[in-house]
């Protein structure tokens, strides 16, 4: 994985970074939003793209 490509998905709820995944930022130009499980607010939540 090159490092440019790399985003940090944060939780809608609690706004902590919680995942890195990786995207094609030429085939994909909007923000990515996942329903991912919060180890924080102990619930699925939807974690969208962060700033880098």
């Amino acid at each position: 994985m090159s490092q440019d490509r790399l985003i940090k998905l944060q939780c809608q709820k609690c706004k902590r970074i919680n995942y890195w995944s990786s995207k094609n930022k030429k085939l994909v130009t909007r923000k990515i939003e996942l329903k991912k499980f919060c180890n924080w607010c102990r619930v699925s939540t939807p974690h969208k793209e962060a700033k880098k």
